[in-house]
């Protein structure tokens, strides 16, 4: 999965200006002096709106653990603004690293106050109690500022357990002069996409359509995006892994001739070489989340002029299903001693002037607020040609599909993706087997863990 961090680039800034005057409005309500906190948005949570503002009024030290780069201009912000708070930055790595730090300083009773979750990994740390239920300080009001599917991603085991900080809705990326080059149409629908992908690889066999070596995180992606349902979890117990359900087997079916065709760029994502192919054209699309723009403008930038935007193939002509792919929250650990500290920053983060310096500075925006707004979804970028890109990538935010669920344990699951689904991209496998023999060693470590797995 694409970890949630991003190179500095004001490709975002002016919607979050503009979104700003919406923002600051809320941040306002709890009270008329310059350090008043957040509103809670409900007076059934006066109460927590009132508690989380005291705590702002009152020296507190917070620890949170970020990667991404525009961290330090958050903490910087947030305590020019609230000046009795001082937060202390810790990069403690991204993804796995850091969550096995984070599940060994809560096993030993440390750890931050704060810590940025990616969504794949929340359950992870929601449902044995790891983190606080942020519905006891009135962050629940909060859910119209974002998407359903969003919101989705942050809840767990019926409690608020984390904020959005960024998102990546899926959208199809493409050279359009390589697709004018071969005369390939946008492909609406995978049978397109597919068709596009031999037509191109039979021109030219340096050339593809895309690349794909075998990701987790795509994988889980493309599977949402196709109504699939692999993974439910009820309680904190009760695991149902079926990943032969519906939506998977559309994916299987549709990305199968694909890989088994070699019809893929056999380079993995982030390598020399992916750039390379990005810069010189022989890969000639992505699909993927829709922070890759800013990707693209820092990473390729031989391409400037060349790329565009479109929404994701549908399986049927006409459907508008999506899915994310990375993104991140942050979380409040049940362990901190200044939850409500913790949970005003993260109200600030989410949805005050942080929401704002993490869209200006590359985070694809979480907040609906900066995702509507006129002055985002009217941004023409000249690398892409003057498109108005945001508008394509605002509406995907609302296309996807709500109700999926990672498991409780993704972070191992992802990590033994290359031994087993990973097999059918060297040809020792096929898709369907990988992806059984992934479900079958995902249901042994959860059971070896302590969860009661079903395994359809």
């Amino acid at each position: 999965m694409r970890r949630s961090f991003f190179p500095k680039r004001k490709i975002w800034a002016t919607a979050a200006t503009a979104a700003g005057v919406v923002l600051a409005a809320g941040l306002a309500a709890c009270g008329s002096s310059g350090n008043a906190a957040p509103a809670s948005g409900s007076s059934a949570a006066g109460d927590s709106a009132a508690a989380i503002a005291a705590a702002l009024r009152k020296p507190a030290k917070l620890t949170f653990w970020a990667w991404a780069p525009q961290s330090k201009d958050i903490v910087r912000a947030f305590e020019k603004k609230y000046p009795k708070v001082r937060v202390n930055l810790v990069n403690a790595g991204t993804g796995t690293d850091e969550y096995t730090k984070l599940q060994n300083a809560i096993k030993a009773g440390s750890g931050p106050d704060v810590a940025q979750i990616e969504y794949y990994a929340l359950p992870q740390f929601a449902l044995p109690g790891d983190l606080a239920n942020l519905d006891s300080y009135g962050l629940g009001s909060l859910r119209s500022n974002f998407s359903p599917a969003v919101w989705d991603s942050v809840s767990a085991g019926g409690s608020l357990v984390g904020l959005p900080q960024d998102t990546g809705p899926m959208a199809l990326f493409y050279n359009k002069k390589v697709y004018d080059k071969y005369k390939l149409p946008v492909p609406a629908t995978w049978a397109q996409f597919t068709a596009d992908a031999k037509k191109l690889h039979a021109a030219n066999p340096k050339e593809y359509i895309t690349n794909d070596t075998g990701d987790a995180g795509f994988t889980t992606s493309m599977i949402w995006a196709a109504g699939g349902h692999p993974y439910v979890t009820s309680g904190t117990k009760n695991v149902t892994i079926d990943l032969a359900d519906a939506g998977t087997q559309k994916f299987v079916n549709m990305w199968s001739p694909l890989v088994s065709g070699g019809l893929v760029a056999p380079i993995s994502s982030w390598s020399t070489q992916w750039y390379t192919g990005l810069s010189n054209g022989s890969i000639a699309s992505l699909v993927t989340g829709g922070w890759m723009g800013v990707d693209l403008e820092t990473g390729v930038t031989t391409g400037s002029g060349q790329w565009r935007v479109a929404p994701i193939p549908q399986g049927t002509a006409g459907a508008s299903a999506d899915s994310e792919n990375g993104g991140s929250s942050d979380a409040v650990l049940s362990a901190s001693k200044n939850q409500a500290a913790a949970a005003a920053f993260l109200q600030w983060v989410s949805t005050g002037q942080g929401a704002q310096l993490s869209a200006s500075t590359g985070d694809f925006p979480a907040s609906t607020a900066i995702l509507n707004s006129a002055s985002f979804v009217g941004q023409k970028p000249a690398y892409f040609g003057g498109q108005a890109i945001n508008q394509v990538l605002s509406q995907a935010s609302s296309d996807v599909l709500t109700g999926w669920s990672y498991l409780p344990f993704q972070v191992y699951a992802n990590s033994i993706f290359s031994n087993t689904v990973g097999q059918a991209y060297t040809g020792k496998s096929s898709l369907s087997a990988g992806l059984q023999a992934w479900q079958q060693q995902s249901a042994t470590y959860g059971t070896q863990q302590g969860f009661s797995i079903t395994s359809k």
